[in-house]
């Protein structure tokens, strides 16, 4: 079953993130691209990354693709990658991004593994998508760390790395500086996290919608569901969730969720495990918590307002979970994602 400990709902763990708009010149987030590499997920962080925003009205990284060699050929030979930077743009990153690739039995090249540790070494984040766990695990910087890789290679991943606590059932996994996503379109997933952990939540829905993307789906929701067709249709929980969400600020509870879906609240528990992988309770406190932090974002400064119209109830309810769910307190999320005050 999907953990529910691995994810984040708005922005968090300062101690390893480091917020662009502070920096001096923008975040630079370098693409590691090696042989074989899988161009689906280097779309994703191009999509995510690289793009440029008029509709923010800024920038928000300094995105780069760089390779050890002059020609690279991508996965299977679909084409050919020149024209990128050499390995040593990966040493001026804020952000590294490794190489995933499908022959995950190859050994990767000792230049790209020396790189990774080098920007490890000097406290760089480091993203792997896919089977860019098995880059970070082979260069030993995920020695007694928590990461996720793709479900179909989490018993070739426990055999030769049986010293990193592989979380199989999630989509993502954030353990502070380095960060990794199961298979292919959780590197949006996991792309849109880092984004809302550096610019807080409403810079990452906007960067959803131009996506046409879900803003945020929790790291840990599970990889597949066990019905991703419902059977019978109107098992679905669209039209429940629809519905919470125009009332968090109202004191719903599972049984309120359950009555809409006309089931008992253990069906509706079975049915949230089923399609979303996580228990109602967590998803209604998650989505509360969504909107606290876009109430901070837009400036309310009395946290007690926030904490009532988003359904937390209390100022201190709000502090425990923010806490709990992002790492910071309200006051500290309000100082780095909040409104400038001239």
């Amino acid at each position: 079953m999907a953990k529910e400990s691995s994810h984040a709902t708005c922005a968090a763990h300062t101690e390893h993130a480091r917020h662009p708009a502070g920096a001096v010149g923008a975040h630079r987030v370098v693409v590691i691209v090696d042989e074989n590499s899988n161009p689906f997920e280097l779309g994703c962080a191009t999509e995510v990354f690289g793009l440029r925003r008029p509709e923010i009205g800024r920038d928000l990284y300094d995105f780069r693709l760089c390779s050890p060699e002059p020609r690279t050929l991508m996965r299977d030979g679909f084409f050919t990658l020149t024209g990128v930077a050499g390995l040593e743009a990966a040493d001026a990153a804020d952000t590294l991004i490794v190489p995933n690739r499908p022959d995950i039995e190859a050994p990767r090249s000792l230049a790209v593994l020396d790189a990774v540790r080098r920007a490890h070494a000097r406290g760089a984040r480091l993203v792997g998508f896919c089977s860019g766990a098995f880059t970070l695990a082979e260069a030993g910087v995920l020695d007694g760390r928590r990461a996720t890789a793709h479900w179909q290679w989490a018993d070739s991943f426990r055999a030769r790395f049986p010293s990193v606590t592989l979380e199989s059932d999630v989509l993502f996994v954030d353990d502070g500086d380095i960060l990794t996503a199961a298979g292919s379109a959780a590197a949006l997933d996991l792309g849109l996290h880092v984004v809302r952990r550096d610019y807080g939540a409403e810079v990452a829905n906007s960067v959803s919608r131009r996506l046409v993307f879900a803003a945020h789906r929790d790291g840990g929701q599970r990889q597949f569901v066990e019905r991703p067709m419902p059977d019978p249709p109107d098992e679905s929980l669209a039209s429940v969730l629809a519905w919470a969400e125009e009332r968090l600020d109202s004191p719903l509870t599972v049984s309120d969720l359950a009555a809409r879906a006309v089931v008992s609240p253990a069906t509706l528990h079975r049915r949230f495990r089923a399609q979303l992988g996580t228990t109602p309770l967590a998803w209604l406190t998650g989505r509360r918590l969504a909107l606290a932090c876009r109430l901070i974002e837009r400036g309310e400064p009395r946290f007690e307002v926030v904490a009532r119209r988003s359904g937390l109830g209390t100022a201190a309810n709000l502090r425990a979970l923010m806490r709990r769910e992002t790492g910071i307190t309200p006051s500290a999320y309000k100082r780095r994602f909040g409104p400038e005050v001239n």
